[in-house]
């Protein structure tokens, strides 16, 4: 099928989500259980005893996916109306790919004054999500500006029991942590061992930044626009402190130098060929700015010429896509059937160690026709698998809420049985 602004348009008509019913509704008694008298048992059950809501309610399976319109893909500040084709496209992703049901929550009253134009203030983000949380078992942070997006989230983890997970901060970061590891397997050295530049440190730079350091990295040059954030620059956020090193390096340029790993979600063409060349032997270059990478692809295969390398973008038409969609479906299953009251660290490591485990495996053959023109097979040109390989709902689901459980986050479960309850549950989608 060809893409046309007429086919995108036609495709977005009317919306891409809506509301099916998980009961029968065709008879007289039926209406009577739905509503009116029958409805009045559930709700006094749930007045005495609040943790039958998740019993009695859709609450444990359904996610809101909350924003402000403050940084609407790469697009900016465009507004929550705006937001909404994103916050539908998301909860249709939440539901083909991990059979979560979300929804959209566009927020309108998130500035200061009340003025569109205003700045976010995180305060009412916060008090909203709050006010609404009782109906949603997860939810799920997005577009929200940062530095906003940090104190929002960070806030609402910490009031409210269920998983909060802001997707731009953490999403891109599990899955440019399994790419990063699988990278690791191929040059055969340990985390440890790698030298990594972040370019970007924003909420997705900040956090992949702390997802690598979780994971073993201890080489880690974080970079934002006035160069690398060492211990002697003044003015620096306290997320930023937390990544400043001590170096006489001052640009980005200059990190790489012997740099195994750059990581950029940054801007389009901030690093040369020359800066790539100055990076170590077999580099990896993840290149996360969309649409247009930090270094084009081509430049990078005509500088590298015969010698090996990694290539990872943020796009769909390039191999080794750094795509979300791989990591929240599966993060909130794995949470929501477990009961957990956060998704912490050591289940996005989980998810990430999943993911990079499920790429090393050979790709079924229905995986395969859909990508006609790719190479599918473990090495510099399949890092990351593809979204719609079946496995993943299982193999990061599963990881996921083993983590949580593992992690005293979730209630205890027979985790066997929950993974065969997860096969059947793949093969019936």
């Amino acid at each position: 099928m060809a893409i046309t602004r007429e086919s995108i348009l036609e495709y977005h008509d009317c919306g891409k989500i809506g509301l099916n019913l998980t009961k029968v509704l065709s008879t007289v008694d039926e209406l009577s259980m739905a509503y009116t008298p029958g409805v009045a048992l559930p709700v006094k059950e749930i007045a005495a005893n609040p943790k039958m809501v998740n019993q009695l309610t859709a609450k444990r399976k359904l996610v809101a996916v909350v924003t402000d319109g403050t940084a609407i893909l790469g697009l900016g500040d465009l507004g929550a109306s705006a937001s909404i084709p994103v916050m539908e496209g998301k909860a249709a992703l939440f539901k083909a790919f991990g059979d979560v049901d979300g929804w959209p929550v566009p927020l309108n009253c998130c500035r200061v004054g009340g003025k569109s134009e205003g700045a976010t203030d995180p305060q009412r983000i916060i008090d909203a999500v709050c006010a609404i949380a009782p109906m949603y078992g997860g939810i799920n942070l997005e577009d929200i500006a940062s530095p906003a997006c940090f104190e929002v989230e960070d806030t609402l983890d910490a009031m409210l029991d269920i998983p909060v997970f802001h997707d731009d901060q953490w999403g891109t970061a599990v899955i440019t942590l399994a790419g990063v590891m699988n990278y690791s397997k191929l040059r055969e050295l340990p985390l440890s061992e790698l030298r990594v530049v972040v370019n970007g440190a924003g909420a997705a730079g900040v956090r992949i930044a702390e997802m690598l350091k979780t994971a073993g990295v201890q080489s880690l040059f974080l970079c934002d626009s006035k160069g690398v954030i060492t211990t002697d620059r003044e003015g620096l956020t306290e997320k930023k402190k937390i990544y400043a090193v001590e170096s006489s390096a001052s640009s980005v340029g200059d990190a790489l130098k012997g740099a195994d790993v750059f990581i950029g979600v940054s801007v389009a063409n901030c690093i040369s060929a020359a800066d790539v060349m100055a990076m170590a032997d077999y580099p990896a270059i993840f290149a996360m700015a969309n649409p247009d990478p930090e270094i084009e692809p081509k430049v990078v295969r005509d500088a590298m010429g015969d010698k090996p390398f990694v290539m990872a973008t943020g796009r769909s038409d390039y191999p080794n896509q750094i795509n979300n969609v791989l990591g929240f479906p599966f993060l909130f299953r794995g949470a929501l059937d477990v009961g957990a009251t956060t998704i912490n660290l050591p289940m996005k490591v989980a998810a990430a160690e999943a993911l990079a485990r499920t790429a090393q495996l050979p790709v079924p053959e229905d995986v395969k026709k859909m990508y006609p023109g790719e190479v599918l097979e473990f090495g510099s040109d399949y890092i990351i698998p593809k979204p719609f390989d079946r496995r993943l709902f299982v193999e990061v689901s599963y990881a996921v809420a083993k983590a949580a459980v593992d992690s005293g986050v979730a209630n205890e479960i027979d985790l066997a049985k929950y993974r065969a309850e997860l096969e059947q549950r793949n093969v019936n989608r």
